[in-house]
């Protein structure tokens, strides 16, 4: 099996990325680390700093842009920035390990562009937008102005889905876990 990787799972807010990159994670045949990406919006309840996101100002984000440390970065939402550090991916690779990417729908695109041999790119997407509707109002994170920007822009986020190597429907999560595995035994050579 390969080392040195890139797996980029991608997704409009919702439609349970997060959720499948913690499995694979679990998984210990491929040997994976989490791609921690920094962001300037404030810790959900569940999230744990420098584990789930490196919680950083914005100020310090963008001091960090003009310094050249992004592999990739993105404004995702007005004042919201999130972004992979390069050193992240040096740290990782340094390790002997396969990278584990939890970005957005951009942010893969560009990973996958930077690292066109060495990076499966995969969209995570929904039965219907409704589906995501609901997720999101289960979800219970966001105030009413900031579920209507997500369900904008995950309208305009599907619309990306056929740049990547491959789509997996999140539909059923167990058949979804087991799709994603394969592809992933696919991309590493296992």
């Amino acid at each position: 099996m390969k080392t040195g990787q890139l797996v980029v799972f991608s997704a409009p807010s919702g439609a349970g990325k997060t959720t499948i990159v913690r499995h694979l994670l679990a998984q210990t045949q491929f040997k994976f680390a989490f791609s921690v990406s920094a962001t300037t919006r404030q810790p959900r309840p569940n999230e744990r700093p420098n584990l789930d996101y490196y919680y950083i100002t914005q100020e310090q984000f963008l001091a960090k842009v003009k310094t050249g440390d992004f592999l990739e970065y993105q404004q995702v939402y007005e004042g919201f920035y999130y972004g992979t550090l390069k050193s992240e991916i040096e740290r990782l690779r340094a390790l002997g390990k396969n990278i584990l990417f939890d970005v957005d729908v951009h942010g893969g695109l560009n990973i996958k562009a930077m690292y066109p041999d060495d990076c499966l790119a995969v969209f995570v997407s929904v039965p219907s937008m409704e589906v995501l509707q609901e997720r999101l109002k289960k979800r219970n994170t966001e105030s009413e102005a900031q579920y209507e920007m997500r369900i904008e822009k995950a309208k305009q986020e599907m619309r990306l889905k056929t740049y990547f190597d491959a789509v997996l429907l999140n539909d059923k999560l167990t058949q979804t876990f087991q799709e994603a595995e394969s592809l992933i035994n696919q991309f590493l050579g296992s």
